[in-house]
């Protein structure tokens, strides 16, 4: 659901097509288009793009009226037995503590009753009506099968046999994993997507469990190791948050506000001392936590609120790294705009890309005449742009982190092209000219980068064994490094350990890096069965674990649920099995805490019920283009999502159809790897917009014919793609359109086409402020 992996994943899929011979698995396809994933399922069920919550909705709201979910499960390793205070209601999509104004929520309202000792009040019969049990089963009561089919479009025997077939693998013997990706996440409601596959997860007991999990399907192969490494600006490096220079002003203060009394997190403190000390090593880590740039407190800086601050002047220099957000960003018509606002701009790829060269003449051409945002021809533009070639993955070596979190190195199998440079090189020679810049320097302001430990050689490549001793962490002996440690247990606070980041901390821990191991023999103990660990096939954080929350794959009494899916389980001495226990090792189950299986959370249990800006329950909002009002509530849009552009809002009078954005297997996210190529540019050469032959023959447009798509930030030209996959959705008994545009391609390359988020809205999801890329107004008509 949200996957085509198919044709965009198709190794993952490769997997799933084994298991259906060897094991008789169900593949089940939900996907508002009939596509190559769907061709291969076992059951197909379409759905309007953007009401995955009502469909899950609906999902839940069965389970749980015919007791369908995994019960002891649900009662020993999730809160569902937790009493909410009765300060927590809901009505007509809002949840107690809203206030319109500021456009968000008071969370303490949503709180959980606790004992005079702090710990949660629970009803482990799940019977009292304030339990998240009963809250639960009360707010989905009203997502029926027919109210859910009139929001999804979905027909309701195909919904039934998806709900039926799913709702099966509660069984103690029987798992169902849930696979993922853009399609889920690129919505104003996406971080609640994705929380609804874990709860229904949780429902049915598929977290910690062979063959269980929800699976993203990323779109890079290192996007799960650049996530572990800080890409996003609200974590440092291991998840640790990012200060705030209000609420966290010193290191003892962020401590405190950071650091949660229960949970393995209770050692944060341990973890971001060894990270100050890594990056400034002579100094204490009370003195160095002074030196990271701190957030303001409530100010955005996701990829939309970045490209608005450049568009208003607010921010005057880019460093655009492996990124193409005039083809790949949202409404690209206006972030084309705000580079010409900057300044000056550096670029680093493989090849000129279309932001590299978003100055040219051939960027500002336009064969639909609109623009909405004032682009700039050459002569008007300032931005000073300087481009740093780099090269590719097979010319650089190093590792990469896939989304089951192994770390895999890879090695260099041919030499960089011309003056392209790895990435390491580039920011090396960076890192080496700036502390040259500043040397010599006694002001305190310059401390940061002056007393910036950078001893990774004084070559232009650095020392990668180096590095990776590094991320491993050792003990600091007279400010240098010492022995390496063990692994993360390790860590110390008081400034004697460095670390780069404590997740990834035991993949170097004497004189062997594991990520470099290649056995692919699958072990297991003594009696049991292998279920896929590979526990000698490189490194897996955290301390080569395969299945995180694994002490939830065994009973209460810790034996496994299901013999040909045991993970471990406990001996009557310690914890033993096919992978390394999440949990103390010798942690007796029935003992204190033995029953506790997700120790990164607080409260030691997965959560069905949790807070989000939008609730602490995912709540079916429309997306902000949409061709029909809520029929679930009388709030069309996720109350807490920040809106940017009001104005620029579609409107069905104007634009009728729902439009969304997917790939193909012959093009790589913004085609900078693959429109340069001649052979992989003739297999697919030109943007295409998909149509039901529905909606063609209302139109008038011919397979193969120029179409030209519009919404309200922009126009593009593209030919028609007529198909059987897509198919009008009745919705509330109409019927609705939707089309799909490929994203790959821009005015660069051996296949120039113009962008398809010219078309897509600056805004974003509540939590995330991922753009909505996937649910959009627009009209299509002859060019």
């Amino acid at each position: 659901m949200g996957s085509n992996a198919a044709e965009n994943h198709p190794i993952s899929f490769k997997w799933l097509t084994e298991a259906r011979e060897k094991r008789g698995a169900k593949i089940i396809s939900v996907d508002p288009r009939f596509t190559r994933t769907s061709a291969r399922s076992d059951l197909y069920c379409p759905l309007r793009s953007g009401t995955d919550i009502a469909f899950m909705g609906g999902m839940f709201n069965y389970i749980l009226q015919n007791k369908l979910y995994h019960e002891e499960y649900v009662r020993w390793y999730t809160n569902a037995t937790f009493i909410v205070k009765d300060s927590f209601g809901f009505e007509d999509g809002l949840f107690t503590g809203y206030d319109p104004e500021k456009r968000s929520y008071d969370q303490n309202q949503w709180a959980f009753e606790t004992n005079e000792d702090g710990t949660y009040k629970k009803d482990m019969t799940m019977e009292d009506p304030r339990c998240v049990l009963q809250i639960m089963k009360k707010h989905y009561e009203r997502y029926d099968i027919d109210l859910v089919c009139r929001i999804t479009g979905t027909p309701k025997n195909k919904y039934l046999e998806v709900i039926e077939a799913y709702a099966a693998t509660g069984a103690p013997d029987k798992t169902g994993t849930i696979m993922y990706a853009m399609g889920t996440t690129q919505h104003t409601v996406g971080t609640e997507n994705v929380r609804s596959f874990a709860i229904l997860q949780l429902l049915l007991g598929n977290i910690g469990r062979a063959g269980g999990g929800v699976n993203a399907l990323r779109g890079e192969s290192n996007v799960q190791g650049s996530t572990d490494w800080a890409l996003l600006y609200h974590i440092l490096p291991g998840y640790l948050e990012t200060p705030q220079a209000k609420r966290d002003p010193d290191f003892e203060t962020y401590c405190a506000v950071e650091t949660p009394k229960t949970g393995y997190w209770v050692n944060k403190p341990k973890f971001i001392a060894s990270l100050l000390k890594s990056w400034w090593m002579a100094d204490d880590p009370a003195k160095s936590y002074n030196y990271i740039p701190k957030r303001i407190d409530g100010k955005h800086y996701e990829h939309i609120a970045l490209f608005e601050a450049m568009y208003k002047e607010e921010i005057k220099g880019l460093f655009v790294w492996g990124s193409n957000p005039i083809v790949g960003g949202p409404n690209a018509n206006k972030e084309q705009a705000a580079l010409a606002k900057l300044d000056w701009m550096v670029a680093v790829d493989l090849w000129q890309t279309e932001t590299s060269e978003f100055w040219s003449y051939k960027a500002v051409e336009r064969p639909t005449d609109k623009d909405e945002y004032g682009i700039k021809t050459p002569e008007d533009i300032a931005t000073e742009v300087f481009f740093l070639p780099a090269c590719s993955s097979f010319e650089k070596e190093g590792t990469v982190s896939n989304s089951g979190r192994w770390m895999q190195y890879r090695w260099k199998s041919a030499d960089p092209v011309g003056d392209s440079k790895a990435d390491l090189e580039i920011v090396h020679k960076l890192g080496l000219k700036i502390k040259e810049l500043y040397a010599g320097s006694s002001r305190v302001e310059d401390e940061p980068i002056t007393h910036l430990t950078w001893d990774y050689g004084h070559g232009d490549h650095p020392d990668i064994d180096l590095i990776a001793r590094e991320i491993n962490g050792f003990t600091v002996v007279d400010g240098k490094p010492g022995p390496q440690v063990a692994n993360f247990t390790k860590l110390m606070a008081d400034g004697t350990t460095a670390c780069s980041n404590w997740i990834y901390s035991g993949c170097y821990p004497a004189d062997e890096y594991l990520s470099k191991r290649r056995d692919n023999v699958d072990t297991a103990p003594p009696g049991a069965k292998p279920i896929g660990s590979y526990l000698n096939w490189s490194w897996c954080w955290p301390v080569n674990r395969r299945i995180i929350y694994n002490r939830a794959s065994a009973t209460p009494e810790g034996q496994p649920w299901d013999t040909d899916r045991a993970s471990i389980w406990w001996n009557g001495e310690k914890w033993i099995g096919n992978d390394i226990p999440d949990f103390g090792g010798t942690k007796d189950p029935n003992g204190p805490g033995g029953r506790n299986a997700f120790i990164m959370r607080p409260e030691e249990v997965g959560c069905i019920y949790s807070k989000r800006n939008e609730g602490p329950l995912p709540e079916h909002y429309e997306p902000w283009e949409s061709p029909i009002k809520n029929l679930l509530n009388s709030q069309d849009l996720n109350p807490a999502v920040v809106i940017w552009e009001p104005e620029k809002q579609g409107q069905t009078d104007k634009y009728p159809i729902v439009g969304t954005t997917y790939r193909v297997s012959e093009h790589w996210q913004s085609g900078v790897m693959t429109r340069m190529q001649p052979w992989l540019a003739e297999l697919m050469p030109n943007c295409f917009v998909e149509m039901s032959e529905e909606l063609a023959l209302e139109k008038d447009i011919k397979n193969g014919g120029k179409v030209i798509i519009s919404t309200t930030r922009g126009d593009i030209e593209a030919l028609a793609c007529v198909t059987k996959r897509f198919k009008p959705f009745l919705i509330d008994g109409n019927y609705v359109h939707q089309v799909g545009v490929l994203w790959h391609f821009g005015f660069n390359g051996y296949a120039p086409d113009e962008p398809a988020n010219r078309l897509t809205p600056h805004i974003g999801d509540a939590n995330t402020m991922i753009p909505e890329y996937k649910a959009w107004l627009c009209d299509v008509r002859r060019a």
